[in-house]
Order: C-alpha cells, then structure tokens, then sequence
C-alpha cells in the first residue's frame, strides 16, 4: 500500500610494518526457491584456471571490510599467497557464518598482513618494494596520488586491478550508462576518474571495476540495512517523490568473482568493466524486494517531496534521488562473467547471513522519518 504525502513539481608518521598471518572461506547463503531468470552455467576457460605454476604473490589494499573480505577468499582457493595491507585497526580476519572452523583456520593460516598507512607513502615506497607484489588489487583507493607510490615501489607489476565506481559517470538524460560514456570530472568520485588515468599513463597493465550500488553480507554503506531496518521495526517506508526512479544493485560475492575472472585475463587489459546485477529496479520495487527477502509483509510506503523537508545534514533515504544504472553487458561478452544472484534471492542472502542474524553496521536511525511521518498525518488530518 501506498501513501502519497507531496508529489514533487514538474518543474605522516612512521608506522611499525609486520607480516603476520592471519582468515576467512567462501560462505553461501540461503537461497529462495524462486529465482526470476534461467542461468546458463559458465565455465571458466583454461586461461583463468589457476594451477600452481601460476601461483601469483598477490597484494589487497584494505581487505577487511566488505569486498576484499569475500575477494581475498577466492584468491586464497584458487592458489595464491595473498597479502592485506591495512592500518590494523580492524581484525584482519573474522569468521562468517555458514563456515566450519576448519575452513577459517586454514583461511586464517594463509592470509598475511602488512600493516601501515596508505598516506605515509615513504613507507608504502619502502614496505612494498622490500616485499615484492605481481599483482595488487586496489580495493579502497580514492584519490590518484595514493596509487603512484605503489607503482613507483613495484616497477615490475605485472596488473593492477581497480575498484573504481559508476559514479564517475556524467549525469544523463540516456540510460543505462556504458564504458564509453562521458564522464564527470566534478564528481565526488572524480579521484577515482583520475586514477584511472592515471593508471593508463603510466603505461602499466590496469583493469578498472565500476560497481553502482554495490549490497550483501557484512555491507557497510546503508543499502539494504536501511529498508530491514524499518522493515523489522514495522514502520512506514519514506521514499522520495514517485518512487519509480529506477536504479541498480550488485551482489558483493558477484563483484568479488568479476575480480577473479581479470585477473590473468589478456582481455582485461587496460579496461573498463561495469558490474552490477542484470535487472534494474524501482525505488519502490526496492523496498518490496527487501520485504520479501526478509520475509516480512508487504511494505507501507509513503511518498515525499525533499523539498518540503529541512533535515540538516542527515540523509532521509540512501540512494541518489534520480534514475542511476548501467549496462553489464561488456563484462558479460568480454569476460564471461555473469551475476549468480538476482535482487530477491541477493537480498535473501545478506538478510539470512547477516542482518537476520541480529548483526548490523549502524543502528536505525528513524529520525528523519518522523519528520516525515507527521507532515503525512497532518495532511491526512
């Protein structure tokens, strides 16, 4: 059911460096009964098969969090010496749900960390050419003068894999947004834009992912935690204007494999790669999706108008108020890739392995709700 409240008008310091060792395994969530497409099953070709003579020493900055936690899991089984580089503030491993203690204490037996500072970059000059990395995988860079103490330590680099973002695309009136398409030196990704040009003027062998909304276990941006949140509170979903603005999610564990499938991978050289999920998906078609995953009842929606609304700093609804979505489809051809999740069964996932299980990053916050809410009952008055 659906509430209509305002339709919008039409108008440096040094830092100690250590190798430890440390964990995790590739956990699989529940999945529904009921998916929405036939998936053709895709083999890898031999090319992207690792076997042991091709064991890579393998470098991830950052790790811990949300991608490199499920990225460094099919690295490690697929063979290759894999080493965190982080500040230590955060346990450099954690086991998941779903996995035995046998596969977390193998994962944890072979994962190394090398701790330190990305912005002391005498030390990242010092500490990575000491050690020496065929590969890095640059998960949390955001700024281009991050990256180039990382070639200069490694002059022999055989590939730096990117985690860019779709958000470097110019705003457009034609949608979905492709590789080709212009984009936005202004905006607040423009640090990863430059890196990526970076990374191609230096001469080295890149390859650049761009996630839209990237969602699944352990994710710490406010994506689907915001709609379980009032979901499990039985409260009123607030969504901007009509809520048909249609936008675009990606499961993190398929994020993770498109990182493994370039890796190696000729093709992926020098490229730029869009990846998302296959569907795209309105505001409100959102918010019953996540219902749905949870197993909760059909969702109340109620519609505003942000203009109406003073609500300071804080963000009344976490996705950008416009239609924001790309075409996966080079990955698709170029790579062989394919999303293993679609939005319900993805949403189930990070619900059954995660939220479900009383585990969140934020506390619900309802605040800017409430501002909403009572302007609707006023005007339902």
């Amino acid at each position: 059911m659906s509430k209509l409240v305002v339709l919008q008008p039409t108008t440096t310091k040094q830092l100690s460096i250590s190798l430890l060792p440390s964990s995790l395994s590739d956990f699989n969530g529940t999945k529904l009964c009921q998916i929405q497409y036939k998936r053709k099953v895709w083999q890898p070709k031999r090319a992207l098969h690792v076997a042991a003579s091709s064991t890579k020493k393998i470098l991830i900055m950052g790790g811990t969090r949300f991608i490199g936690v499920f990225l460094s899991r099919l690295l490690v089984k697929e063979g290759h010496q894999v080493t965190l580089f982080t500040r230590g503030k955060a346990p450099i491993t954690q086991q998941l749900p779903g996995e035995s203690e046998g596969e977390y204490s193998d994962f944890k037996s072979k994962i190394l960390h090398l701790k330190g500072d990305r912005t002391d970059f005498e030390l990242v000059k010092s500490s990575l050419s000491a050690e020496g990395f065929d590969v890095v995988y640059d998960i949390n860079g955001r700024e281009a003068d991050e990256v180039e103490p990382i070639l200069d330590a490694l002059p022999n680099l055989e590939q730096y894999i990117y985690c860019s973002s779709a958000g470097v695309y110019l705003k457009s009136d034609l949608l979905p947004h492709f590789e080709t398409d212009a984009v936005d030196p202004k905006s607040r990704h423009k640090g990863k834009l430059n890196t990526e040009n970076l990374l191609d003027s230096r001469g080295v062998n890149w390859t650049s992912l761009r996630p839209v909304y990237i969602y699944g276990p352990l994710n710490y941006n406010p994506v689907e935690e915001w709609f379980f949140h009032r979901l499990k509170a039985g409260r009123p979903i607030p969504i901007p204007n009509s809520g048909v603005q249609v936008t675009q999610l990606g499961h993190v564990k398929d994020l993770a494999k498109a990182f493994i499938q370039v890796l190696g991978n000729e093709k992926a050289s020098k490229q730029v790669f869009n990846i998302s999920g296959e569907k795209y998906v309105t505001f409100d078609g959102l918010a019953r999706a996540c219902a749905k995953a949870g197993g909760f009842p059909e969702p109340d929606i109620v519609h505003f108008n942000p203009k109406e609304f003073d609500f300071g700093k804080k963000k009344a609804f976490p996705f950008r108020d416009q239609h924001f979505f790309a075409s996966v489809e080079k990955a698709k051809h170029v790579l062989g890739w394919k999303p293993e999740f679609d939005l319900v069964e993805g949403l189930a996932d990070s619900y059954n392995l995660d939220f479900g299980r009383g585990t969140y990053r934020k506390e619900a916050d309802f605040s800017t709700d409430d501002l909403i809410l009572g302007k609707s009952f006023v005007l339902q008055a």
